[in-house]
């Protein structure tokens, strides 16, 4: 008896999960960015580049027929990404069924995060509505890595992503408290860790009061924060030399010591570098240390492994030296308010159905294109706690919504009687009137004033509005 010979399908076991493929299109953008100046890769190149065929390309992208996961890795390798279990689900080719169901879930979910990013969406119905509800919670703080609520500024991020790349760079981002610089920075880190880059994240408001009266203290901190986030053992006793001072002491701990260890670059983002200005002495001696380690870079090639970024709100470094501090080199990078184009698209990721033009006129008619005022509104009305009538009534008869955020002002206002005066006359200004300079400086540094062309006005009507109740006690 013959027997007959089956012929065996070979099996291709795995497909991208939506967070697979967004970690994977991120990546490619970012190579994008640096190596083609955000031109975007055609099907052929990313063929040549990964060394796949562009038919296997689109059996990845279709997100409903499987590849080998070897392909799989060698598709993240190719753009420095290590595949990870949640990237990826497995085909079982031996139930249909179940095969047919995950596939469905995939897509559906794929959709999703498509739809929050496409710009052709015009309107979301109710059903949409209630099935993004898990994706919003109060904007608090800097947008995650994974929202898709992140709102880019171009071309703020390819800059910054373009001059990280650089030998021994220097980066200062500076805007108010609440424009995005946050959420920036943890782009910025992410995207210098996708290079390979060690980095390193200081939070200056966690430095305690008495290390910033002893610049010995302080850069032995510093030093030691930085050695345990790069996962090397501190030795500080060992590497520090009393006998010549505490400046050479830390210089030559990061270049004998710390940049030794390290092949790749390091970023070192020292926020809310504000703090130092209330100690004007330790912040002329720190600043110009660091000042010396960038001009190190431009002929020591350890230095250029070291990357700065530097991130505060105001501008107080006018009393610095300023030849002896990094606020007068390296690439400047200010934070703008969002455009109504931006905002527009950042309501259509809030799934809500606006007409062009109309509502974001409304809202922004309040608060301008202030990012963490926009993000506010958005919670509440896609939460449907207000309809935008109700929400910029009540904003405007006692802050509403906004309540929280204005008072944190009132209160730095009344720390600074001079500084309230001067914003009294500001907000109950019916001509434009001659201001201190320094003045002005310190109120738009805070956030609280724009100006246009010789004339100085409130940062927005809200503000307008609040506060010219709550100053006419002062007048």
């Amino acid at each position: 008896m013959k027997l007959e010979q089956t012929k065996t399908r070979r099996r291709r076991g795995v497909i991208l999960t939506p967070t697979g493929l967004k970690r994977l299109q991120t990546a490619i953008q970012t190579v994008e960015t640096v190596e083609k100046r955000g031109e975007t890769f055609t099907l052929e190149e990313l063929s040549d580049r990964i060394n796949i065929s562009t038919k296997t390309l689109n059996r990845l992208w279709s997100l409903s027929t499987g590849v080998d996961q070897k392909t799989l890795i060698q598709c993240f390798k190719a753009f420095k990404l290590e595949l990870r279990r949640e990237d990826y689900s497995i085909v079982k080719g031996v139930n249909k069924n179940e095969t047919s169901q995950t596939l469905s879930l995939s897509l559906k979910r794929a959709e999703e995060i498509n739809s929050f990013e496409s710009l052709s969406v015009n309107s979301f119905d109710h059903e949409q509505h209630d099935q993004f509800k898990h994706l919003w919670s109060y904007p608090d703080g800097s947008v995650p890595l994974d929202s898709p609520f992140y709102i880019e500024r171009p071309p703020i991020e390819e800059l910054v992503y373009r001059e990280v790349i650089q030998p021994g760079c220097v980066i200062r981002i500076r805007a108010p408290k609440e424009m995005g610089k946050s959420s920036l920075v943890l782009r910025l880190l992410d995207f210098a860790q996708m290079q390979g880059y060690s980095t390193v994240h200081l939070n200056c408001d966690q430095i305690d009061s008495d290390c910033l009266t002893d610049l010995n203290k302080l850069l032995r901190c510093l030093c030691w924060q930085v050695a345990r986030e790069l996962g090397i053992e501190p030795n500080l006793d060992d590497k520090w030399d009393k006998e010549i001072g505490c400046k050479l002491s830390c210089s030559f701990y990061w270049q004998s010591y710390l940049l030794k260890q390290i092949q790749n670059p390091v970023v070192l983002v020292l926020n809310e570098v504000d703090r130092f200005f209330e100690y004007p002495h330790i912040a002329q001696e720190f600043f110009a240390l660091l000042r010396s380690w960038c001009e190190e870079a431009r002929q020591d090639t350890n230095w250029q492994k070291f990357r700065l970024v530097v991130v505060y709100s105001t501008e107080e470094y006018v009393t610095l030296n300023i030849n002896r501090s990094p606020f007068n080199i390296g690439l400047p990078i200010r934070l703008s308010e969002f455009t109504q184009q931006q905002v527009e698209d950042l309501a259509r990721r809030h799934g809500l159905d606006w007409t062009a033009g109309k509502e974001s006129a409304q809202l922004m008619s309040l608060v301008g294109g202030h990012p963490a005022l926009i993000r506010i509104a958005f919670y509440y009305l896609c939460s449907q706690v207000l309809t935008l009538e109700e929400l910029l009534e009540e904003a405007i008869a006692n802050g509403g919504i906004y309540h929280d955020h204005l008072w944190r002002y009132w209160v730095k206002l009344q720390e600074k009687p001079r500084l309230a005066k001067v914003y009294a006359e500001i907000v109950t200004a019916k001509l434009s009137t001659s201001f201190d300079p320094i003045d002005v400086y310190k109120l738009e540094s805070l956030g609280l004033i724009h100006c246009e062309g010789d004339r100085i006005l409130p940062r927005c009507e809200l503000y307008r509005a609040y506060f010219e109740k709550q100053l006419t006690t002062i007048m």
